[in-house]
């Protein structure tokens, strides 16, 4: 066995945004690093608002800490979310990273041994156009194995509702005759 993988030194790298895709991806890499006897690392990635251009133009250090903070906060609810706290069993660290999700992903998972998890994202042509796909650019530029966790089918039977209401249709199954 490689110095990478010997048991206990192996790292599990997941993306934690507090979608329900993200929180899926969580629990994944939870269950995958308690097989494998390795650490979770959970990274949440965060831009300050305007993203980097809007900083450069106008920088406020203040402002940068309260987004940071921000940041951190929501890693911490995520796990709250998932796990009501710290999951049980399996070492976990907490890493916030400033920048873009997908990069930020990839540079954190560089060791030999890693296993980069993440949630599959959105599916809709309107949120792939608006964003680029942080799990399409992991698997594209990660050095290491990569999981891309389905959403969970809370989160589709939740999309198929909000359209229908969207449209108007009915949101109640039709009675069974």
């Amino acid at each position: 066995m490689d110095s990478g993988r010997r048991a206990g030194q192996c790292r599990v790298v997941v993306g934690v945004s507090g979608s329900l895709g993200s929180l899926a991806a969580l629990h994944r890499a939870v269950a995958e690093a308690r097989r494998t006897d390795a650490e979770v690392l959970a990274v949440l990635a965060w831009l300050p608002v305007g993203g980097e251009y809007g900083h450069r133009r106008a920088p406020c250090p203040p402002l940068m800490a309260v987004w940071r903070e921000a940041a951190a906060a929501r890693l911490n609810v995520a796990l709250d979310d998932a796990f009501g706290g710290a999951p049980t069993g399996v070492r976990l660290s907490t890493v916030l990273i400033r920048g873009d999700s997908g990069p930020a992903l990839v540079q954190t998972a560089d060791r030999d041994g890693d296993l980069l998890v993440v949630g599959s994202g959105s599916g809709s042509m309107l949120a792939r156009g608006l964003r680029r796909s942080v799990s399409a650019y992991c698997v594209k530029h990660a050095d290491c194995p990569v999981l891309a966790v389905p959403k969970p089918p809370l989160h589709r039977e939740l999309t198929a509702f909000r359209r229908r209401r969207l449209l108007h249709l009915p949101t109640e199954p039709a009675p069974s005759r």
